[in-house]
């Protein structure tokens, strides 16, 4: 079940709005589970301008090394520094312990673009249904 309240992002971040226009970032825990053990992150650096869909570090899991987005325009006020020595915290407590930043948000209007939880969950079940069938297609045509 996935919390209430918050945005996400067809990147698998989700987002919450805090007070003053400060938004706090994380990945879902859908994208916890597809990567496996997280072992490491490259964070961006406090003050930092990030940009909405834009790259601005990355997660190295035991599965793969993948960038992670800024769902929305703005400056880094914080950083978890608690990830860095217990990345495993965005496998096991996502939407808690394991967010990941959090952003001055530049035009917290662009948090409207976002999927509502029930958007995310038929997104993320398209996602999978499109996945099972590539992976289909896949054994269909070793099998020929």
């Amino acid at each position: 079940m996935l919390p209430g309240g918050l945005h996400y992002t067809e990147s698998h971040e989700w987002v919450r709005l805090e007070d003053d226009n400060v938004v706090i970032v994380g990945i879902t825990q859908y994208a916890a589970e597809r990567l496996g053990d997280i072992i490491s992150l490259e964070m961006p650096e406090k003050d930092e301008e990030v940009h909405r869909n834009t790259a601005c570090g990355e997660i190295e899991s035991v599965v793969e090394v993948t960038e992670f987005n800024s769902p929305i325009d703005g400056t880094i006020l914080e950083i978890n520094e608690a990830l860095n020595d217990n990345p495993e915290l965005l496998n096991s407590d996502p939407y808690e312990a394991g967010w990941m930043m959090k952003i001055a948000a530049k035009t917290p209007s662009e948090l409207d673009r976002l999927m509502s939880a029930r958007q995310y969950q038929s997104y993320v079940a398209e996602q999978e249904t499109a996945r099972e069938q590539e992976e289909e297609d896949i054994e269909d045509l070793e099998e020929q």
